[in-house]
């Protein structure tokens, strides 16, 4: 019988918080997926969250961040060439490499934000639900001064 490792599917999902919740487990084990850039997914409200990465070395010009249907892209790229005033490395322990990773998204959520601090780039996330898909309360009205119809039946004897 075949097994069928649907981790890659889900690792980099965000706003899929049952199935998410479904296979964290599967997703703790998970050894061939790429580590490079390591990053955080955290939840900050019911209709907010918020992706870290961690991107030591790299400067706003080197990052992009976009959106394509639904699915959000961040590349780095690292330098190519070395400057002629750069320094001789004698020993390199911060990765600068080139990355592209990408987050499929739920539907309604958008990017809200993305700021670089300190070696982190922070991508914050809205769900934005449109009013037509949100759950309504539907008022339930009693007759009131009013006869309430009754079924009556003759009886004849």
């Amino acid at each position: 019988m075949r097994t069928l490792d649907l981790t890659p599917l889900f690792r980099s999902s965000v706003g899929f918080d049952r199935i998410n919740q479904m296979f964290e487990s599967a997703l703790r084990i998970d050894e061939a997926a790429p580590s490079y850039p390591p990053y955080n997914i955290e939840r900050r409200g019911e209709n907010q969250y918020r992706i870290t990465m961690a991107v030591a070395g790299f400067e706003e010009q080197d990052l992009s961040v976009s959106t394509q249907e639904n699915m959000l892209v961040i590349r780095g790229s690292g330098r190519k060439g070395e400057e002629d005033d750069a320094p001789v490395m004698l020993h390199r322990g911060i990765a600068k490499r080139s990355f592209d990773r990408r987050f499929q998204l739920a539907d309604h959520i958008r990017v809200a934000a993305a700021h670089l601090d300190h070696g982190l780039l922070h991508v914050d996330l809205l769900r934005e639900v449109p009013e037509a898909l949100k759950p309504r309360e539907i008022k339930i009205n009693a007759l009131q001064g009013q006869e309430r119809p009754t079924i009556e039946q003759k009886i004849e004897a």
